[in-house]
């Protein structure tokens, strides 16, 4: 029996004016909506003489107040259920799809900012929050920009697992933000007890976690079985203090070994941390556990409000936790306990915070830095970390739609209460482990009194006093200064300059072709998958910069002996390179037509290279202010409509590295890269490269002129003892060519005193040039 009857029976207006009638579903793509009528006819959608659509068979069975009243109830519902909606709809939203929504959503802002229209010291405390932290576009884009970082270099490598962690990977770009890399070590599966399956046929080091009762957020790590092919020393592995029996991971020389094997000197330590030279880089290494320990699981299963949401609770709970080579600091020395970190838990949390949890993020971090740590008395009793507890706290213990742009310094007052409350009793409880306390050894009943005063004193003037110690002294009726929007992405700009550089990873660069492949593979598959045209320009340029790397790992050429294709292929990546920034990939082209001999070619690319250098350029690697000329030249000449490819390859530099074995260093310099990489300042090099051109032509004149331009350039500036080790060497090099062996001596001489490395090149050097 055809139940759609009625629906060919009362068809006489299918042809209708002459037009073919189109079903709702058909033109809208709806295919159902409640209402409370019966259906008898299907509702039919067609275009009318005016121009307009016209309606028939209409069955809804509402009319038009009770439509309205419904429509405006859903709105309110809505409106008030937002944060929740969202979260549901995008928990992690540093991901492309909530990304793609902002991007869309251009009125985003504007909806915060009439919430607090009526309140002034609202939308002054938002607005300066946002001209320091950031739209949200903002931190998801720096977000996502450390994830696509991390994917990439993850790609090149093996061995071990780079992760980005610290307020820049969350998103907070706040001045003076340093960088805080962890780099999980791979050799290692760690089981919660020994029950869990152990193959006796083993590549891996077994170890069993055992959770210290005393120290609640540290563990020991027992060894089950040792890999077969797994290098391990004996002195890694202490013995326990009781029987002597079971063996157990040393945490120290656990650190000291990757540290030095890594980085091939010795280095400064920070805590659990290895440092660089200027103290911006935070690196540790650490151990994975796939599983959440014992103490930990009661996260996972407690009561909550709706933060966070189960989909991030199941990732985090699949994810594990880290373990960091550092014991608790009540304990003077102890060289068995480990830190159970649960650090990317955290990223994870934030990422799925929304914006007003954001802005309550970065107003902590920012009264710690401007007012508390600014009282002597209580300088550095409290951390940023502890902030970030109290935040996740209240996030998990009130709904998520408290937190709005509109109640912004009520959510910052709770987290405030939480802290004073802690330091009340001198108890902060771990977010994942509550019976860890971490204010031991820090905060107890002999400072705690002082810093209660402090904390008190914040929330005691109200908004108005907490906005003039907090930010600039406010005059008249809370004068608002807008946001300025080109600095804001200007600062993401020079952050982007700051990360892209680092392809390869810090402690284990990829030393073949197929590595530096493999990562442009990768950066090939986000070319294709990402929606945001900023981090399309990004893919490319990574694909421009393992096109310059793969390029020095082709086999040696010169013009004798290479074939079409080979000299194809080279041309091909060269070409590609040149797109990393103005310059060092031109002058690894140079580099190229001086090993083939191209004497002339070369000396018409250190040309045009020189003449494209100028101080003013941004240095790629480097950390830059608001408040320097370079930040103020980049603002003048830079127009939003610019792509970041097109910025890069106007106003960035960088230094020219030559790659370990590398086919396209200078045979005069082939020593500096016999197991290892250098990298050089562009213009010194291209003033090497004319040396060399010139010494071959046998033009004195232009060589002595380029030898004077190398000394010149060689008193700097540099961007670390590295660069002024290698440029030395290189220059005692030329000297030594030219006839003037003192000199080069003196050269070597002093490159030795940047780096404290016993089998340099320039010590090398050195000896030979003695012994002749």
């Amino acid at each position: 029996m055809n139940r759609n009857y009625r629906d060919e029976d009362n068809s006489e207006d299918v042809y209708s004016y002459g037009i073919k009638k189109n079903t709702y579903w058909k033109i809208y793509g709806v295919k159902r909506f409640p209402y409370r009528g019966k259906r008898k006819y299907t509702p039919l959608l067609y275009p009318s003489f005016d121009g307009g659509l016209k309606i028939s068979n209409d069955v809804f069975g509402l009319t038009i107040s009770q439509f309205e009243r419904m429509y405006e109830a859903c709105l309110e519902r809505r409106k008030t259920k937002e944060q929740w909606i969202l979260n549901l709809r995008y928990p992690d939203k540093s991901s492309k799809e909530y990304l793609e929504y902002l991007e869309k959503c251009s009125y985003s802002n504007k909806d915060h900012m009439l919430n607090i229209e009526n309140d002034q010291g609202e939308k002054y405390l938002y607005d300066h929050l946002v001209k320091t932290v950031g739209t949200e576009i903002d931190i998801r884009k720096r977000q996502r920009l450390f994830i696509i970082h991390d994917m990439i270099a993850n790609a090149c490598v093996s061995g071990s697992t780079k992760i980005s962690s610290g307020s820049l990977a969350e998103g907070l770009d706040l001045p003076g933000s340093d960088r805080d890399i962890m780099y999980v070590i791979e050799s290692f599966d760690i089981l919660q007890s020994v029950n869990n399956n152990i193959k006796h046929s083993i590549h891996r080091t077994i170890l069993v976690m055992e959770t210290d009762i005393n120290h609640p957020g540290f563990t020991r790590l027992k060894v089950e079985e040792v890999g077969d092919n797994v290098s391990i020393e004996h002195n890694q592995f202490c013995p326990e203090t009781c029987t002597g029996e079971m063996m157990y991971l040393s945490v120290n020389d656990f650190l000291t070994k990757y540290a030095e094997t890594h980085y091939g000197m010795p280095v400064s330590f920070h805590g659990p941390c290895v440092s660089n030279e200027s103290r911006t880089l935070d690196i540790a290494f650490c151990l994975r556990s796939k599983y959440l320990p014992k103490n930990a699981i009661p996260w996972a299963l407690r009561h909550r409000c709706q933060w966070p949401t189960n989909y991030v609770v199941d990732k985090i709970r699949n994810y594990g936790c880290l373990l960091v080579p550092i014991g608790p600091k009540v304990l003077p020395y102890n060289d068995l306990l480990w830190r159970l970190s649960f650090s990317v838990a955290e990223k994870m949390l934030i990422h799925s915070f929304n914006f007003t949890q954001l802005l309550c993020y970065g107003l902590l971090k920012l009264v710690l830095k401007r007012i508390i740590n600014t009282q002597g008395e209580v300088k550095d009793l409290l951390c940023s970390y502890f902030l970030k507890t109290a935040l996740f706290w209240v996030s998990e213990e009130v709904n998520i739609d408290t937190f709005q742009c509109s109640k912004l310094y009520y959510c910052f007052s709770l987290c405030l209460d939480k802290i004073i409350s802690w330091v009340n009793i001198c108890f902060c409880p771990n977010y994942f482990i509550p019976e860890h306390n971490m204010f031991l050894g820090k905060i107890n009943q002999r400072n705690n009194k002082i810093l209660l005063c402090v904390l008190e004193s914040i929330k005691s003037g109200g908004i108005d006093m907490f906005i003039n110690n907090l930010f600039a002294p406010v005059t008249g009726n809370h004068h608002l200064s807008s946001s300025d929007p080109g600095s804001l992405f200007i600062m993401l700009d020079f952050l982007i300059y700051r990360i892209i550089s680092e392809v390869e990873g810090i402690t284990s660069p990829a030393r073949g072709i197929s590595g530096y492949n493999k990562g442009r593979l990768m950066a090939e598959s986000l070319l294709k998958s990402e929606t945001s045209t900023l981090f399309i320009e990004i893919s490319k340029h990574y694909i421009a910069r393992f096109s310059s790397k793969m390029s020095q790992k082709l086999q040696p050429s010169n013009i004798k002996s290479e074939t079409y294709s080979l000299r194809q292929c080279y041309h091909k990546l060269l070409q590609n390179g040149t797109k990393t920034d103005a310059v060092s990939g031109w002058l690894l082209y140079a580099s190229y037509f001086y090993v083939t001999k191209q004497y002339n070619a070369t000396l018409k690319l250190t040309d045009y290279i020189l003449s494209k250098c100028s101080p003013d350029m941004i240095f790629l690697g480097a950390q830059y202010t608001k408040d320097g000329e370079i930040f103020n030249s980049y603002k003048s000449n830079v127009h939003s409509t610019m792509t970041l490819n097109e910025k890069i390859t106007i106003f960035t530099v960088g230094n020219i590295q030559y790659l370990m074995n590398s086919s396209l260093i200078p045979e005069e310099l082939r020593l500096e890269v016999k197991g290892r990489t250098i990298s050089i300042p562009p213009v010194f090099m291209s003033h090497c490269l004319r040396f060399l051109c010139y010494h071959h032509f046998d033009d004195i004149p232009n060589r002595h002129q380029a030898l004077r331009d190398l000394f010149i350039t060689s008193q700097g500036p540099f961007t670390s003892d590295a660069s002024v080790a290698d440029s030395l060497t290189i220059l005692g090099v030329c000297c030594e060519i030219s006839g003037y062996k003192d000199t080069a001596y003196q050269c070597y001489f002093k490159s030795l005193q940047y780096i404290n490395c016993k089998c340099s090149t320039a010590e090398i050097r050195k000896l030979r040039l003695f012994d002749i």
